[in-house]
């Protein structure tokens, strides 16, 4: 039987899978070779360092938990059903969720980059007109909410044997309804 030849794109997706199923910490190369069936070597020509294939894997979370919140979201309800999408993440993919959220994000040094970075440059225009409010107002409640997603999901995926996702989902509602009636305030139209 010929030997499998071992790609950079194969040892990253071992990689992921063993993050996601136990994570960052099983990252190692043993357990990399074990899950591709190969000896350590092809790990170490692909992978010099540990820390470029964590990043590598890290990006990979991005990129997975960015689709997986575009197919839960709704887009009748863009705003609530993303929340969600996050909530159920940290409920189905806890490995993954803990990696998105604690992954270090450089060159953030304030709350407005790190929206940037993390909603991207469209988003506020899409919930301000899915909202009917302004671009500013859409900006500032997102931001609002996805400190506060963040925040409860980070819970949600600490906690044994686990808090129901139905009480996390009523406590983002009412963070929801805080932040609009505040935001509702603070510019009376």
């Amino acid at each position: 039987m010929p030997r499998q030849r071992i790609t950079k794109e194969m040892v990253v997706d071992a990689a992921f899978e063993l993050a996601r199923s136990g994570g960052m910490e099983q990252v190692l190369v043993k357990n990399i070779a074990e899950r591709l069936g190969c000896s350590v070597q092809p790990i170490y020509s692909y992978c010099r360092n540990m820390e470029g294939l964590r990043r590598e894997v890290t990006e990979k979370v991005r990129e997975f938990v960015k689709k997986y919140a575009a197919e839960h979201m709704d887009p009748e309800d863009p705003f609530r059903s993303t929340g969600r999408a996050y909530v159920r993440l940290a409920e189905e993919e806890p490995h993954l969720f803990r990696l998105f959220i604690l992954h270090r994000r450089e060159g953030i040094s304030s709350l407005e980059e790190l929206y940037r970075v993390e909603a991207g440059p469209h988003m506020a225009g899409f919930l301000a007109e899915k909202l009917r409010i302004t671009e500013e107002q859409a900006r500032k409640l997102h931001l609002n909410m996805l400190i506060y997603t963040i925040g409860i999901g980070a819970i949600f995926a600490m906690t044994t044997p686990g808090i129901p996702a139905s009480e996390i989902f009523e406590q983002q509602e009412e963070a929801y309804r805080a932040f609009w009636e505040l935001m509702q305030k603070e510019n009376p139209q």
